[in-house]
């Protein structure tokens, strides 16, 4: 061991045994792999558990785990505890999954909101089991991402939402000027158990492997206590479940190429691009038979359609109806945007401005670099709307006529501006507008003070 290895690397400390015959695979190989659409499943499985199992991957699986933080399982243990009880542990656990003996434990139940309403269910595996499951995943994917189809680009290495995102809008440019969007109905609650491992055990011979990938699907969930069975789905929550969708709807997949459609798949947002409505109707028609007679899942009726890709969104973004079709920000986007920000700048949360921008900066910085893929000039003027949605706050917080104008003198506003503000009866939205606070709060203002440009990050 070299004094350059991670803390939780020197506390695990494998042993080496000479059986371990799989080359080391990090983590960062396992991402650079290049998708291509070959059919073949490549490389011999029978001693698959094995190579799963290789002191090399493990704690290539373990450095993923522990960077990707995430809550504890039933089990409570959190990651950072992890590497010291798997190390404790570890022996006991590979002879377990050596011999096709290992039970997982249920998963812990999370409800987390969605943007349009309701919620989505969670199933958080224990830290162990994530370990487990990313030492699985870096041993198939290299081996299955390469089989899958073009079309597809969630949860894949070297693919993106932004090049599905283009890749829709060059069909668009290219004349395909309908949508038939399809949404999936509770998609990673309804996977049929039977036909998943039937296509697991297609690509797979070590009977440990596919046993272990079952007891994965069938360990149950715990929710408030109670515990429930799984007797169909792929928890979301564990690193092997994407995978595992891509392996089921890589069926759609080839049934849409082999009726030559142009179409674009993200996890289980698919867009199939056509010319007419006619032809969107008559697609939308046979793929809903498909999809629920084939693979035994179930079209959202209310959120599938068949329209003008303009009045549609697609992984956040638009198109525009302008000779260009240039992408946008889809409007829903906006409107959660905007949610989230007024939720962090309310205007009575009793935390100081440089407080409430150091909350904002994260945000801002994530959605930028989401967002800024978009070829529409949105971002300053969301800019504009958060700095007034501050001043607002600030308005807020001075409370008294008295410190408001001590403020704003203070600030260098000039004294018939700020009389100007202190006695206008208009509300504290519409003065963050005003010439007054304009002045006290210019845009260099709030640099100093910390917060991020979108318009700046992106351009940088």
């Amino acid at each position: 061991m070299t004094a350059t290895r991670p803390p939780y690397q020197l506390e695990l400390d494998l042993p080496m045994p000479g059986r371990g015959e799989a080359p080391r695979l990090d983590w960062q190989e396992v991402e650079a792999v290049t998708a291509t659409a070959e059919r073949e499943s490549p490389a011999p499985t029978e001693h698959l558990m094995e190579a799963i199992c290789d002191p090399a991957n493990i704690e290539t699986a373990l450095r993923a785990v522990v960077r990707n933080k995430g809550a504890p399982g039933v089990d409570g243990i959190t990651v950072q505890q992890l590497p010291g009880i798997l190390k404790a542990r570890w022996s006991e656990i590979e002879n377990q999954l050596l011999q096709g003996r290992y039970q997982p434990q249920p998963v812990h139940r999370v409800r987390i909101p969605k943007p349009a309403g309701g919620t989505r269910n969670l199933g958080i595996p224990t830290v162990i089991d994530r370990v487990i499951q990313q030492a699985v995943l870096q041993r198939l994917q290299p081996q299955w991402d390469p089989t899958f189809s073009e079309h597809s680009y969630g949860f894949r290495p070297g693919r993106s939402a932004h090049q599905a995102v283009a890749q829709a809008q060059a069909y668009v440019i290219d004349g395909y000027r309908f949508v038939v969007d399809i949404d999936l109905a509770k998609f990673f609650d309804r996977v049929n158990h039977d036909r998943l491992m039937a296509a697991v055990a297609a690509r797979i011979s070590d009977r440990r492997v596919l046993r272990l990938i079952r007891a994965y699907l069938t360990a149950g969930v715990l929710d408030g206590g109670l515990f429930e069975e799984s007797r169909e789905g792929t928890p979301q929550g564990g690193p092997l479940s994407p995978l595992l969708s891509n392996l089921v709807l890589d069926e759609l997949d080839r049934e849409l190429e082999r009726r030559s459609h142009r179409f674009v798949r993200y996890a289980d947002d698919c867009n199939i691009y056509v010319r007419s409505g006619n032809a969107g109707r008559r697609v939308m028609a046979s793929l809903t038979r498909f999809i629920e007679r084939r693979l035994k899942l179930q079209i959202n009726t209310e959120k599938s359609a068949i329209a003008r890709p303009w009045h549609r969104s697609f992984l956040g973004f638009t198109v525009k109806d302008d000779p260009g079709f240039r992408r946008c920000i889809a409007d829903k986007a906006v409107t959660r945007f905007k949610d989230r920000v007024r939720k962090l700048t309310r205007r009575h949360r009793g935390i100081s401005l440089e407080k409430m921008i150091a909350d904002l900066n994260p945000f801002v910085r994530g959605w930028a670099g989401y967002f800024g893929f978009s070829q529409w000039r949105e971002l300053p003027s969301l800019d504009g709307w958060i700095r007034r949605r501050l001043r607002c706050v600030v308005w807020v917080q001075w409370k008294t006529r008295g410190q408001r104008y001590r403020e704003l003198r203070r600030l260098n506003v000039p004294e018939r501006s700020a009389s100007a503000a202190i006695f206008s009866p208009k509300g504290p939205w519409r003065l963050s507008s005003s010439e007054a606070l304009h002045r006290a709060f210019t845009k260099a203002r709030f640099r100093r003070l910390g917060l991020l440009s979108m318009e700046t990050l992106v351009s940088a």
